[in-house]
C-alpha cells in the first residue's frame, strides 16, 4: 500500500492532478470567463430586484380594485412571484459585493423609473386591458429578454448561483407571460378594445426603449 501511495503522489505532482489531464472532464467543455465582472453581475442584480418589487407591488394594489374575479386571481398568484424573485435577488447580493443590498435596489435609470410610473398610472376599476398591456406585453417580455441573455452570458463556473436563480425567475416569467395573453385575449373582444391596448402599449414602449430595458441599454447587449 505504501508503495502505491508514492507512486501516485510521484505521478499526480504536488497539485495531486494527473500530468496531460484538463482541467474539466471530457464531457464538460465549460469556459471560465463570462460575459460580466462581478461589479456588472451586483449592478443587472441590483436593478432586477428593483423591478421585481415594483412589479409585486402593482399585482398585489391591483387585486384590490379589478373588478373581473378570474384576473383578481390570477394576479393574486403572479405577484408572489415576483416577490419570491425579488427575495432571491436580495439574498444574491450580498454574495455579489461588499456592500448593503439596497444600495443596489435601484432602477436602471430616470427612464425605467419612468416607466413603472406610467405603467401601475391606470388604477380606476374599467381599465383592466391597460394594466395587463403593461405587465404582460412589456415588461414581462423585457424580464424575459433581460434574464435570457445574462444566462446566456454569463460563466456557468464563476456564476452558478446567478444561472440557477435567472432559471428560477425565467420559469415563472415565461408563465405568467403565458397567462397574461391569454387574460388579455379573453378581454380584448372588440375594435375599441384593441386600439385602448395598441395605444397604452406603444406609450410604454417608448418609454422603454428610452430606459434601453430592465438593466438599462445593455439589458440584452
Amino acid at each position: 500500500m505504501a508503495d502505491e501511495t508514492t507512486t501516485t503522489t510521484e505521478i499526480s505532482g504536488d497539485d495531486g492532478a494527473l500530468p496531460g489531464r484538463p482541467p474539466f472532464a471530457p464531457w464538460d467543455r465549460r469556459d471560465l470567463p463570462g460575459s460580466f465582472d462581478v461589479a456588472e453581475t451586483a449592478r443587472r442584480v441590483g436593478n432586477y430586484k428593483w423591478t421585481e418589487m415594483k412589479l409585486f407591488e402593482a399585482l398585489g394594489g391591483w387585486v384590490a380594485t379589478v373588478p373581473e374575479l378570474d384576473i383578481k386571481m390570477r394576479l393574486g398568484t403572479h405577484c408572489y412571484h415576483h416577490a419570491w424573485h425579488a427575495e432571491l435577488w436580495h439574498k444574491r447580493l450580498p454574495e455579489l459585493r461588499e456592500m448593503k443590498p439596497e444600495r443596489l435596489t435601484v432602477p436602471a435609470n430616470d427612464a425605467m423609473a419612468e416607466f413603472i410610473t406610467a405603467m401601475t398610472e391606470p388604477e380606476d376599476a374599467h381599465l383592466t386591458i391597460e394594466k395587463l398591456v403593461g405587465v404582460y406585453r412589456v415588461l414581462i417580455p423585457r424580464f424575459v429578454a433581460a434574464y435570457t441573455y445574462h444566462m446566456n452570458n454569463t460563466s456557468e463556473i464563476t456564476d452558478a448561483p446567478t444561472i440557477r436563480s435567472l432559471k428560477f425567475a425565467l420559469q415563472d416569467e415565461f408563465d405568467d407571460w403565458r397567462d397574461g395573453e391569454l387574460m388579455l385575449q379573453s378581454l380584448i373582444t372588440t375594435p375599441d378594445h384593441v386600439a385602448r391596448a395598441a395605444a397604452h402599449q406603444s406609450k410604454l414602449e417608448a418609454i422603454m426603449v428610452r430606459a434601453g430595458g430592465i438593466t438599462g441599454p445593455g439589458s440584452i447587449g
